[in-house]
């Protein structure tokens, strides 16, 4: 793994960031956490990306307030397609 940013899915709506700090320190350093509030996912970014590997292999699938959560690295974001959603429009 390169990276050290994990991607966490599945989440119960009533996951807390507190939940998610609890779960993923017992493989590592937690640097942050963010939950998309209302989204289902969030973020988890460990102290390096060997406990990243680590957390991930242990945690996920795993049984989170009655959802069985998806862990994997977090994928940098897509960039954001320029132009055109009206072609052919004039004014």
């Amino acid at each position: 793994m390169q990276n050290n940013k994990l991607y966490v899915g599945n989440l119960n709506f009533e996951t807390s960031e507190d939940d998610l700090k609890k779960l993923f320190s017992a493989h590592g350093t937690v640097n942050e956490i963010n939950v998309m509030e209302r989204k289902g996912f969030g973020f988890v970014t460990m102290g390096t990306p060997e406990e990243a590997l680590k957390a991930k292999e242990a945690l996920n699938g795993i049984d989170v307030l009655g959802r069985k959560i998806r862990v994997d690295e977090a994928r940098p974001p897509r960039e954001k397609g320029g132009g055109g959603g009206n072609k052919g429009f004039r004014r």
